[in-house]
């Protein structure tokens, strides 16, 4: 069976570098939520000094976006956990909050090396991290909530499942699962999903916006890494009480790098959805291409629905 595939906007890119210095080299992988209305992006933003910082841009009609002069979040240089920056958020709208997770990064601790040399080969440091806002301008810090793996593409359930949060993050090169009652402390860490050896998600996985509940479960976009090191999107359908168990996944993508500007920039051939809203019964996705500009694809909500079901035994 035939899966389908993502239709790209024609506006494409929707957001691109600008002349800010804290932006000027790359904008890509942005968080997206709707609220009143409004489309806001919590997007990831690379400076001349190569430190990445969120910042938040928003849009009525989710193509004309207005941003902010300013960061919205970025890594505090005191802290040992994100001083080298913050990256790749998701957001869910839970509990009258908007909820970011994301990425904080710094460099592991090395005897004989104070900090990591060049930054092109220090030893990598990825924690979980996560805020809150109501506004989008103050935003509540809580700083790492996965101290104990280095973890990345955490995303929230958008509800309580079990009357517990849950949350979906990556422990390379795997998508895991973990609970918590307070979103600041996080249990029962477990892998859910396995990258597939010889297929375009072989070598990494991890989740794409967070989990969207739908009538048989949990439509969960996840980008894959294939073997030549190339970014796809596919889709998978969880168990709606228990996430662990997944009843589908497609075995084909349903995009793949195919643009200029998905083709070159700053890692070439990335296609990187991190956002997603429904309107009118359509799914409008933001993903970052070639890790340098913002772009939009739609699939109507009928059609992806369709593809998971139909896989269902």
């Amino acid at each position: 069976m035939t899966v389908p595939r993502l239709i790209r906007d024609p506006h494409n890119p929707v957001l691109e570098p600008s002349h800010v210095w804290w932006e000027r080299e790359f904008v890509f992988n942005p968080a997206a939520v709707e609220v009143d209305g409004v489309i806001h992006l919590l997007y990831r933003a690379h400076g001349i000094d190569r430190l990445s910082r969120l910042g938040h841009a928003w849009s009525r009609d989710g193509v004309h976006f207005e941003r902010d002069s300013s960061p919205a979040i970025e890594g505090d240089v005191n802290d040992p956990m994100d001083r080298l920056g913050v990256e790749d958020a998701r957001a869910v709208v839970l509990d009258g909050w908007v909820y970011a997770t994301f990425t904080s990064a710094s460099v592991e601790p090395v005897i004989g090396r104070p900090d990591a040399g060049t930054l092109d080969d220090a030893p990598w440091r990825t924690r979980v991290s996560m805020a809150r806002t109501r506004d989008f301008r103050s935003w509540e810090r809580f700083g790492v909530v996965i101290p104990e793996y280095n973890s990345k593409n955490a995303v929230l359930f958008p509800e309580k499942i079990g009357g517990r949060y849950a949350m979906l993050h990556r422990v390379a090169p795997d998508i895991w699962l973990a609970f918590s009652d307070d979103l600041r402390h996080w249990d029962n860490h477990r892998c859910i999903m396995r990258v597939r050896n010889g297929h375009w998600d072989h070598k990494r996985i991890g989740s794409g916006p967070p989990p969207i509940r739908v009538e048989k479960g949990w439509l969960l976009f996840y980008h894959g890494i294939s073997p030549e090191h190339t970014y796809r999107l596919g889709a998978a359908l969880l168990d709606a009480d228990d996430p662990s168990n997944v009843l589908v996944r497609l075995n084909d993508w349903l995009i793949e790098p195919e643009e200029e500007f998905e083709k070159q920039g700053w890692i070439s051939n990335v296609v990187f959805p991190t956002g997603c809203i429904e309107r009118d019964g359509v799914f409008r996705l933001y993903y970052g291409g070639a890790d340098k500009v913002i772009c939009a694809a739609t699939i109507p909500r009928f059609e992806i629905e369709s593809a998971l079901y139909r896989e269902l035994p």
